[in-house]
């Protein structure tokens, strides 16, 4: 594969004259210096962290009663996940229209609204796919959100930006699993909603309460 990509991907000339170990700290010095990227990384690691929590537990309550599906049913869940990549365009259109604050507060409400639908999850199958749904589409639009935002910011730095954001978003992540788990562990699936809905309501507060205000305003 690593042949392939080096025979088959275009010779693009570096239009920076860093070194690696200087990319690699100007990353670290966009952060400090960029309040805006700071706020949409915190969003999209708190987004993803939902996003994980879900999807780390949920194999676990299709595998018990009342619903003992086998291992091959509920990979098939996965395909209403699958439909979070329709809620990617119309979000990015509206960023790039300027009402990126509108996207993020609309996606951050129905996030945490999402967690209602998942808690009846428990006994319904049709609750739990109308969760999957909303939670898909309201985190693959804020994430495209958050990339259009700071993609505006230094139009000449994509490539470092993506690679902090997505540090950022891939640490939620894992922080996301790990808090499922022990939630799950603790709780059942009324614990496993119960994180997922106030890690989204963090990330609400998080926006209203400084961020949000400040971006509308731009």
């Amino acid at each position: 594969m690593a042949l392939a990509l080096w025979r088959g991907l275009p010779q693009m000339k570096s239009e920076t004259h860093l070194n690696y170990p200087q990319l690699l700290g100007s990353v670290f010095s966009m952060f400090i210096s960029d309040k805006i990227l700071r706020t949409r990384a915190l969003l999209g690691c708190l987004t993803f962290a939902n996003f994980s929590i879900l999807w780390t537990s949920m194999a676990f309550l299709l595998a018990a009663p009342p619903f003992n599906y086998s291992d091959g049913v509920i990979g098939l869940f996965g395909l209403a996940g699958a439909a979070g990549a329709l809620g990617a365009r119309p979000a990015g259109g509206f960023a790039d229209k300027g009402k990126s604050h509108h996207t993020t507060t609309f996606g951050l409400l129905l996030l945490l609204l999402s967690w209602l639908a998942i808690w009846f999850g428990h006994t319904s199958v049709l609750a739990l796919i109308i969760g999957i749904l909303v939670l898909d589409l309201t985190v693959q639009g804020v994430h495209i959100t958050n990339q259009t935002v700071i993609y505006r910011i230094h139009p000449d730095a994509r490539n470092r930006l993506t690679a902090g954001y997505m540090t950022s978003y891939f640490i939620g992540g894992a922080a996301g699993s790990l808090i499922s788990a022990s939630a799950w562990q603790h709780g059942g699936w009324a614990g496993v909603c119960l994180a997922g809905a106030t890690i989204a309501l963090v990330n609400l507060l998080v926006w209203w309460r400084g961020f949000h205000r400040q971006e509308a305003a731009n």
